[in-house]
């Protein structure tokens, strides 16, 4: 259908399957020989029901929602009639020929096909009546109304035979009263029998002979009925809601199975003699579903057989049966964190799937009282529930206070700016929002406000809360000038929004966020510094636990149990004093002293006891004309000790001088 099937029916032959939908409204006919569509109509109103009068197509009666009763014959539209009140459903007496329709009035219209007129109508006790059946045995009329009544008439006589009164029956000890329950759904099985389905969403099984119901079968729902099936095979009845159809047996009342579509229903109708049933719902497609266990499938489909028996045949378990999905964080909080691994947890996604019945079982034994603690949550929801019709005092919700004390504040200036301009309306908040008050009533919901996003992200919120506040001001300021002055408010709120832009340059927010960085590194650094104390503990309590025994092992353990102020580690390396000595020295002297000293080694390390075992390593990197200069030394020392000779023959000596008698000293060079 286009967007909605309301009704769907099988032709007595089983051959044709027609489906009345909107919108447009139409009628749509399936030749299941065929496996296709075998023609369409168009109508002009919406079809409330209708009726297939022959064995085939060939005549149908469609009762539309404008009170029109139209007629088709195999060429199509054939004759249209009216009836006084608009009507919710009919019948066919087939002996008679006459139509009965039922509606919102307290009269059963009867319509003679065979003479083509109306006959007197049936006057009921009810002021209106929602549906009714003929039995196809004795051919007995009956209609349920909106009291809860079901009136039985004999259309022989057209007398009164019987009123059947169901709506106190229909109250089961589960049962809400809201309201008397009206009958809207009606189903003759054979002679005797007879279902009646409530508004308020139960099923009764009544026996013609007796006033009381033999079963009484509710959905859970508080649903109305909207249709009722008997499968003759296995004496099983099929009831359905909008919601959901439920299958169960007619004599125990113990439920066979049930389907659940993802749309809601608007009728169900099975094919004669099989386990196929289609269903009217709001969708464009019409559903069609097949249980091998309630009988074969249609000749016109029997392939479906062949896969049913290749489906037995393989049968796949799924991941999702009987199993419940738990976090790391779960297993944790229950203590099966060492499951991790084993073939009771199977991993999927960020977490795992673990058996049903292990997870309950651990649960209770982690916490025998949640069930307690639950119970007594839900009887103080009752409780504030009860509640709310006495006076309310303002006050802040249990969960999220900050938050709700923050919209309520927003709120009040909201309102107040509202009241002040020509045209504002207030927007609604979300306290008074349905769709939130699970935020401020949850526990789950709470928010964390030492968790590290919040502390990085509450500076920004913080100053954009600050930014609408004063914007809310300017713009109050600004309206209650502009009734003064009666001046363009469009004006007044552009000039608001320009002081407002001017006032955008504060970065204030950066450094309290940097601040919260700060503060968080902080923290973690203090964290894993407190971890690896614990570690460093449990390691020595283990030694102690390995070292005991013997009078070696007692003599440890007391030094151990003594307080030490240093630890040897393995892997460690320890140099002398003397060196010690040594490097003391030399942190004494200036950086450029000890670099030349050290600058014929190539690496400089420093060690800083003060510290720890912590060591610095460094290459001092010399630049292009450095290593030049020094190339050019080093070439020239080397050029002047192969031209150097040896000079240890000569020695120092007295002489006088070449001119004139004298002393004098004189050295010099001379080869012999």
């Amino acid at each position: 259908m286009p967007t909605v099937c309301t009704s769907i029916k099988v032709s007595r032959d089983g051959q044709f399957i027609l489906a009345a939908g909107t919108y447009k409204p139409r009628v749509r006919c399936y030749d299941t020989y065929q496996l296709s569509l075998k023609f369409e109509r168009c109508l002009d109103s919406d079809v409330v029901t209708f009726e297939i009068l022959s064995d085939d197509y060939s005549k149908i009666v469609f009762l539309h929602c404008d009170r029109y009763v139209e007629f088709h014959s195999q060429g199509g539209h054939y004759y249209k009639t009216r009836i006084p009140k608009f009507g919710r459903d009919f019948s066919y007496h087939y002996p008679s020929c006459d139509l009965y329709f039922v509606g919102a009035s307290s009269e059963v219209y009867r319509l003679n096909l065979e003479q083509g007129h109306f006959l007197n109508s049936l006057q009921t006790n009810a002021a209106e009546n929602n549906v009714c059946d003929i039995n196809p045995v004795h051919h007995l009329f009956a209609t349920g109304t909106s009291e809860g009544r079901v009136e039985c008439w004999d259309p022989r006589v057209r007398n009164q035979v019987g009123i059947l009164d169901c709506a106190l029956s229909s109250l089961t000890e589960g049962t809400e009263v809201q309201g008397l329950p009206s009958i809207s759904a009606l189903k003759f099985n054979g002679s005797l029998s007879m279902a009646v389905g409530t508004s308020t969403g139960q099923v009764l099984l009544y026996d013609l002979r007796s006033n009381q119901p033999l079963l009484v079968k509710d959905h859970f729902y508080n649903l109305p009925i909207k249709s009722l099936n008997f499968h003759h095979q296995m004496d099983l009845i099929m009831s359905a809601d909008s919601k959901i159809i439920k299958i169960w047996n007619k004599d125990t009342g113990k439920l066979f199975s049930s389907i659940q579509p993802q749309t809601d229903i608007n009728d169900v109708c099975m094919y004669p003699n099989s386990g196929m049933l289609f269903t009217a719902n709001e969708d464009p497609k019409m559903n069609t579903f097949y249980i091998p266990a309630l009988g074969p499938a249609p000749r016109w489909c029997s392939f479906l057989d062949s896969l049913t028996e290749e489906l037995e045949e393989t049968p796949e378990s799924t991941v999702y049966d009987d199993y419940k999905f738990v976090t790391r964080k779960d297993l944790e909080n229950l203590g099966l964190s060492h499951l991790v691994g084993s073939s009771l947890l199977r991993a999927y996604m960020h977490g795992f799937f673990m058996d049903i019945r292990l997870y309950h079982k651990v649960k209770t034994m982690a916490n025998p009282f949640a069930y307690e603690e639950y119970r007594k949550d839900k009887i103080r929801q009752k409780i504030e529930e009860s509640r709310t019709q006495r006076v309310q005092v303002k006050t802040l919700p249990k969960v999220n206070k900050n938050l709700a004390l923050k919209l309520m504040e927003e709120g009040d200036e909201e309102a107040k700016v509202a009241s002040r301009k020509k045209k504002g309306k207030a927007v609604p908040s979300i306290l008074g929002d349905d769709r939130f008050k699970v935020m401020f009533e949850n526990p789950d919901f709470q928010v964390d406000e030492q968790s590290e996003d919040f502390r990085l992200l509450n500076p920004i919120v913080s100053k954009v809360e600050q930014k609408r506040k004063k914007k809310l001001r300017l713009l109050a300021k600004h309206a209650a000038a502009a009734q003064q002055a009666a001046e363009d408010e469009e004006e007044l709120e552009g000039k608001a929004s320009s002081e407002e832009d001017s006032s955008d340059d504060d970065k204030s927010w950066v450094e309290e966020v940097r601040e919260q960085r700060r503060l968080i590194w902080q923290e973690g650094r203090d964290r894993r510094r407190q971890e690896r104390k614990e570690a460093d503990r449990n390691t020595v309590l283990l030694e102690e636990e390995q070292n005991e025994g013997g009078e070696t092992s007692n003599m440890a353990e007391s030094n151990k149990r003594q307080p030490q102020f240093y630890q040897l580690k393995a892997g460690e390396e320890f140099t002398s004093f003397n060196n010690m000595a040594r490097k003391q020295k030399m942190q004494k002297v200036s950086l450029e002293d000890r670099l030349k000293l050290e600058e014929n080694s190539g690496t400089n390390n420093m060690v800083d006891t003060a510290v720890g075992s912590k060591q610095l390593t460094f290459t001092l990197k010399k630049s292009e004309q450095q290593r030049k200069q020094q190339q050019a030394e080093r070439e020239h020392h080397q050029e002047r000790k192969k031209l150097r000779r040896s000079a240890g023959h000569l020695s120092s000596g007295r002489g006088r001088g070449w001119g004139g008698r004298g002393r004098g000293r004189g050295r010099g060079r001379g080869r012999y």
